[in-house]
């Protein structure tokens, strides 16, 4: 009896609570005279930077960084087409990653009061050592869910014997009718970012998924 050929897809989906948090923020002013916005902008810039360097000192910070400040100007037009003084802005960007979940919702529920304090967002993220045994394990899982899968097509068909002959990333088996799938080749790894919003910041850390698929083929009697 000739063995017949079954292609299938494996897949699984690995879900994850937030190890780490990722602050990112704008902080900046405008105004009529350059001097007072460049030197209001550096005097906060100072005081949130002071602050990033204590929190990592008190092991609830892992790293920070902090962009050049950038300083432009721009004369507005009003209603009435008519053009308005010129106006001065000045703004730097800030990233505080913390490894403290509970602090880094204190942190930010403190300084997102402070004037000229905007919070864009927070990338929630796993360390390198979870997402590396997560994403194994994820492979691992997505492959044994592909021998399921084509036993499951060979029993349908009256088989009992199925024998792998190959297994690949999606799209590498080499041949049309390779399967397609929309998370490509590597497990994938999503990071959920939280971003302002008119109702606030979400302070919920988001579960971190990573993705795994695999093609596989077989030969079943």
């Amino acid at each position: 009896m000739a063995e017949t050929i079954i292609t299938v897809e494996g897949h699984f989906d690995y879900h994850h609570p937030a190890e780490r948090g990722t602050v990112m923020l704008a902080a900046g002013f405008q105004g009529p005279e350059r001097a007072s916005v460049v030197s209001r902008t550096a005097q906060l810039h100072g005081a949130l930077t002071q602050q990033a360097q204590q929190l990592v000192a008190g092991n609830t910070v892992t790293w920070w960084s902090a962009d050049r400040m950038r300083v432009w100007s721009e004369r507005p037009w009003n209603n009435a087409g008519a053009q308005l003084p010129l106006v001065h802005h000045a703004s730097v960007g800030l990233e505080v990653k913390f490894s403290d979940l509970s602090a880094l919702a204190v942190w930010v529920e403190n300084v997102a009061t402070l004037d000229g304090v905007t919070v864009t967002g927070i990338h929630w993220a796993l360390t390198e050592l979870t997402k590396s045994r997560i994403t194994a394990e994820a492979q691992q899982r997505a492959v044994n869910d592909a021998v399921v899968r084509a036993t499951a097509y060979a029993q349908s068909l009256g088989l009992s014997t199925v024998v792998p002959l190959a297994l690949a990333d999606p799209g590498m088996l080499g041949d049309d009718s390779r399967l397609f799938s929309p998370t490509g080749a590597a497990p994938m790894v999503r990071a959920m970012a939280a971003s302002a919003q008119e109702g606030g910041l979400d302070l919920k850390p988001e579960d971190i998924t990573v993705e795994s698929r695999v093609h596989a083929r077989f030969a079943a009697s």
